[in-house]
């Protein structure tokens, strides 16, 4: 009879461990009770969640040239932007940047989707009244937004960059064999994290907080993923002040970091590689930039993509890596191809053939 009753009690608090391990905390929402406080401006969106923004550059009213910039995986709208007075007054730039779903003052959306960050983000350009048309750029994993907006709401587009764009290994389009190959280059850890996220994300949350094995190379910041670009980058900016770089995941790591896994690497409504140009006319540019040594995103699933899709720039860089939009030239040149349609001015190659 002990025996059984011991039985019951390790299965309950076995079941009682499974729950705690693989169903994450409530989000911490900002401005509610006991949640951080609300510090930057914010819309409403209209499903009710409120999205934080900030505004940089010239007065909007004054600006030749409207851009909402989308931070990757790990940030928030206080993204660090290398873009000099002189350039921002030259492009007549006025610049947006905001927190997506579940980052910094930005709401959670549990309901988060491919197509949904489209939806918040034309919302944005129309609560801040940015016209009809304006220019978008996405940062690694921000770049599925950017994707999204290319299949949603290309007629709101005056010309979009993809900056080290995150890929899919499970995208239809890729070939198997080319998918299999560069999937079996990660780290274990990482081939592990994306195979959850796709699969079974309801244990991601589970994977990317136990303590048993090593679950991300990202967020352990393994040195092997970075190039010898990006540590000089990293050491620049380790010596510039980010007051606010606590408020990224203030609201909890499940609904920004692991969502935004979930939402990549798990299963689109479409498939990238059959998108249609949206500017069949020439009324406006798609760009993407690659880095040769970015140990994130292969160089060769991207030029794959690119030979399908003719109608974007491709833009490889052969000495740099992940963290190419914060090299002060190379965020500059991304910034001068997309708005003034100006050859990169740094060294670049184009899609081999």
């Amino acid at each position: 009879m002990i025996g059984v009753a011991a039985f019951v009690v390790g299965v309950g608090v076995l079941v009682w461990a499974y729950h705690q391990a693989v169903n994450p905390p409530p989000p911490k929402i900002c401005g509610s009770p006991n949640g951080p406080p609300v510090t930057s401006p914010r819309i409403k969106l209209s499903d009710g969640r409120y999205l934080a923004y900030k505004e940089r550059g010239v007065p909007k009213e004054q600006a030749k040239y409207k851009v909402i910039l989308v931070h990757g995986f790990d940030n928030s709208k206080d993204i660090y932007l290398p873009l000099s007075q002189d350039l921002i007054d030259e492009l007549g730039l006025y610049l947006v940047t905001f927190d997506r779903a579940g980052y910094g003052e930005s709401d959670p959306n549990p309901k988060r989707l491919v197509k949904s960050e489209a939806f918040d983000l034309q919302e944005l350009a129309d609560q801040l009244e940015l016209g009809p048309k304006f220019h978008v750029i996405g940062v690694s994993i921000g770049t599925y937004p950017i994707w999204a907006c290319l299949k949603y709401i290309p007629h709101r587009l005056a010309g979009a960059a993809l900056v080290v764009p995150v890929i899919n290994y499970w995208w239809p389009s890729f070939p198997s064999d080319l998918a299999s190959r560069n999937y079996k280059k990660q780290l274990a850890r990482d081939q592990w994290k994306l195979r959850i996220a796709h699969h079974i994300p309801g244990l991601t949350y589970w994977w990317l907080t136990q303590k048993w094995f090593p679950s991300s190379s990202f967020l352990e910041r393994h040195p092997t993923i970075f190039s010898k670009q990006d540590v000089e980058i990293i050491q620049t900016m380790s010596k510039i002040p980010m007051p606010d770089e606590h408020k990224i995941r203030q609201q909890g790591v499940y609904e920004s970091l692991h969502r935004d896994l979930m939402v990549h690497f798990g299963k689109w409504d479409f498939d990238p590689m059959e998108l249609k140009n949206p500017f069949p006319n020439n009324e406006g540019t798609v760009h993407l930039w690659q880095a040769y040594h970015d140990q994130m995103v292969p160089f060769e699933m991207q030029r794959y993509l690119a030979q399908k899709l003719p109608w974007i720039q491709y833009h490889e860089l052969p000495d740099s890596g992940h963290l190419l939009i914060h090299h002060n030239k190379l965020c500059e040149a991304i910034f001068r191809s997309l708005l003034l349609g100006e050859e990169c001015s740094v060294a670049c190659n184009g899609v081999p053939h």
